[in-house]
């Protein structure tokens, strides 16, 4: 049976929680990804901010109605990553199985799942990691990532 540590990124880009959400969009769009684990400078994985959370935030009755008036840029950098960052974060071990994996996102909504072990943080697994794992490694890795990553 496959396990989460076979297909997850292991390159995983991070934010701490005093990161600007600004910040957090800039490091979104240049990686293209949509999910960014939240780790304190302990190396504890404190939460996760995901595009959806930059939008919620800004959808704010109090925040969205400054927009046209405050350039976005400007809110989001006036607010820290922790104060929007999903927390509780779910994530799974490394040797977890890819059906249960699979099964915690459906269960929670999510589209990825940070990997974490004794020492901390080890990767991520994402819902564009298990679709290539169920199409196949004979298919077009460009393919997969248009079905599902639409980073900001």
């Amino acid at each position: 049976m496959s396990t989460v540590s076979q297909i997850m990124s292991r390159n995983v880009v991070t934010v701490t929680p005093n990161a600007s959400c600004r910040d957090a969009v800039a490091l979104m769009t240049r990686d293209k990804i949509r999910h960014l684990p939240v780790v304190g400078l302990d190396g504890v994985l404190r939460g996760i901010v995901t595009d959806r959370d930059l939008r919620h935030y800004l959808f704010k009755p109090e925040i969205f109605r400054s927009i046209g008036t405050v350039p976005v840029a400007r809110l989001l950098s006036e607010v820290q990553v922790g104060h929007v960052m999903s927390q509780p974060v779910v994530s799974v071990a490394p040797d977890t199985p890819l059906d249960k994996a699979g099964q915690v996102m459906l269960e929670h909504g999510l589209g990825s799942l940070p990997v974490v072990d004794h020492r901390g943080l080890v990767g991520i697994l994402t819902e564009t990691d298990l679709l290539k794992q169920i199409i196949g490694a004979d298919a077009a890795s460009s393919d997969v990532e248009a079905i599902v990553v639409s980073y900001p």
